[in-house]
């Protein structure tokens, strides 16, 4: 797989050469960061979804509130219109005092 091993200055002058089959924890302590941070996110991606659920719902019930307003604004204007082109609103003209003048 690689290409041969160049012994290390310690393992030169001891005689001592390192098991080859021998691996570092630093791989494991790669591997727990990489899986802590795996969990991390995860549970920032389930709190960013339930936002986006809240949002969500949110919006639905603005949105039926603001087509409630729009049909109650319709109904002012249709009754602003049929009183204003009524030329005789009441009991009277718009030209005449009240009774107590």
């Amino acid at each position: 797989m690689h290409g041969p091993r160049t012994l290390s200055r310690l393992e030169k002058s001891s005689g001592i050469q390192r098991d080859p089959s021998f691996v570092s924890n630093s791989g494991m302590d790669s591997h727990n960061h990489t899986d802590q941070r795996l969990t991390e996110l995860e549970i920032k991606a389930s709190y960013a979804e339930d936002l986006l659920d809240a949002l969500n719902q949110v919006i639905v019930r603005q949105q039926a509130d603001i087509a409630l307003l729009v049909r109650e604004i319709q109904q002012i204007k249709l009754l602003v219109r049929e009183r204003s082109s009524d030329p005789h609103p009441g009991n009277g003209n718009s030209n005449e005092l009240p009774p107590h003048y």
